[in-house]
């Protein structure tokens, strides 16, 4: 590959949550666009109306913006190639239609569905080697494919691929990489709309994409655009096929096996989103550890095809968790503290946070920061921060887990912090004088109840920062609320 301005582009369909994939192509395609000083396109494919969804094409938008890989052109931000969605492309296609078939390389196929349906389970019954369209339509007149059976008004028009077929290509990643014969692909439908081998070609020439970035699956479709770039006398561009992202059985990652696989999921599940480009950058580099951790500005300039690995990288997110946490912890605790009650705020977590409530989670941060690990998690361990003392719940665990003489504890520990300073420091030496020294308990014996009564369970976290945020008016009433229980 030449470093000249690279034109990538990203094309998913709307048919539904966008899938992880789209973002690890649009990482590789980003990437390569800024170290070659490029451009990259969002193209949106929705031929196929029928398995469009509604909101999918904004998740796309906004998924993509979220993860900080927004395109140079797009539906969205428009561009010098515009239109960049295909429904709004229809008659660009037709007349690279009508030029295939004059020219011989394509034909129209009048059969019916039920025909295909029934040469298929012929081919399948017979358990023939070569499967595919038999051709039946080639050579005939609209009235002479009517006379015989399973025909349809409705045609299609199918690439007639010639004997000597290009199998053979140099892919960036892969190298020489040979593929599978093609059928006589469909390349316009009855409706009218053409099918995505035709359109991808089409609006990849038109909008100077030289550089087609996608993943592994579409190797046995690369003859047939090869073919139609040689047809239409097209330069055909560079082709890097990325490997598929796999489950930790190896199976080809999905929605439907896991929930992972939708882009959104990371967002919804308290991910920040440097965390996720900087996990997806090593899946592209599976096995080259040297740079676990690197901001995109970092991968851009060490960007080497070489390092893309091909066999498939299993989908971890235990390494995302670490990772997660990683960049968690290199925020201050003002930007964790924003990012937490945004995530909260569009999450439901929080409906409408009082300046109290922020004032707290401020002050609380600096306490969790050390071991979150998602967003999702921050509030739900300070939950008791936020409580009132009178509304505070003592979990039954909790409850159940207190010593015979918890009531004794309780009662040294009001008396400890009746007065004096009630910083944690404080705090903790004047509960260690009183209980541990006084009652000649061990620390986790002796500080046990004094957990359960500040935040009602018995995991929390650090206690005596737990107090000093609360205060002491609150603690104490809690301290009581729990004593008058035993």
């Amino acid at each position: 590959m030449t470093n000249a301005p690279a034109r990538t582009r990203v094309a998913p369909s709307p048919t539904g949550d966008p899938h992880v994939g789209t973002a690890f192509m649009a990482l590789f395609d980003l990437a390569w666009a800024r170290k070659t000083g490029g451009r990259f396109v969002l193209r949106i494919e929705d031929t196929d109306q029928a398995r469009l969804v509604p909101g999918s094409e904004q998740q796309i938008y906004d998924s993509l913006r979220w993860l900080g890989l927004s395109p140079d052109e797009s539906p969205e931000v428009g561009g010098p190639y515009a239109p960049y969605k295909q429904s709004e492309r229809l008659d660009t296609y037709r007349p690279f239609v009508d030029q295939l078939v004059e020219a011989g390389h394509a034909y129209y196929c009048w059969c019916s569905s039920e025909r295909l349906a029934e040469l298929r389970e012929e081919q399948n019954r017979q358990k023939l080697s070569t499967t595919g369209y038999d051709r039946l339509c080639v050579g005939k007149t609209r009235e002479e494919r009517a006379a015989l059976p399973g025909f349809t008004d409705r045609p299609v028009v199918r690439m007639l691929i010639p004997d000597d077929a290009p199998l053979e290509f140099t892919d960036i990643i892969r190298g020489t990489v040979k593929a599978p014969r093609p059928d006589d692909q469909v390349i316009l439908k009855a409706d009218g709309f053409p099918t995505y081998h035709l359109a991808v070609v089409v609006d990849d020439h038109l909008m100077g994409i030289n550089t087609v970035v996608r993943g592994e699956e579409w190797i046995s479709s690369t003859p047939k655009h090869v073919l139609l770039y040689q047809w239409l006398g097209w330069e055909t561009p560079g082709f890097a096929h990325m490997p598929l992202l796999r489950n930790t059985d190896k199976s080809k990652i999905s929605k439907r096996k896991n929930p992972a696989a939708r882009l959104m999921w990371f967002k919804e599940n308290g991910y920040l989103p440097e965390a996720v480009r900087n996990f997806l950058q090593l899946l592209g580099y599976a096995g080259d550890e040297e740079n676990e951790v690197s901001t995109f500005e970092e991968f851009v300039e060490r960007f080497s095809w070489d390092k893309v690995n091909t066999v498939g990288p299993i989908f971890d997110v235990k390494k995302l968790d670490w990772l997660n946490g990683h960049y968690l912890r290199l925020l201050s605790a003002d930007e964790l503290a924003d990012r937490i009650a945004t995530f909260a705020s569009e999450t439901g977590q929080w409906a409408d946070p009082t300046p109290r409530q922020l004032e707290i989670l401020r002050s609380a941060v600096p306490i969790i920061q050390e071991r979150l690990v998602l967003l999702k998690d921050a509030l739900p361990q300070l939950d008791f921060l936020f409580a009132d003392d009178a509304d505070l719940t003592v979990a039954d665990d909790a409850f159940a887990s207190l010593p015979d003489g918890a009531a004794e504890v309780l009662d040294a520990a009001v008396a400890a912090l009746a007065e004096g300073p009630f910083d944690a420091e404080a705090i903790q030496a004047a509960l260690r004088e009183q209980i541990v020294e006084g009652l000649g308990l061990k620390p986790r014996v002796a500080f046990g109840p004094v957990r359960v009564a500040i935040s009602g369970r018995k995991v929390s976290p650090p206690l005596f920062e737990s107090m000093e945020i609360l205060g002491r008016e609150s603690s104490l009433e809690r301290l009581r609320a729990l004593r008058a229980r035993l």
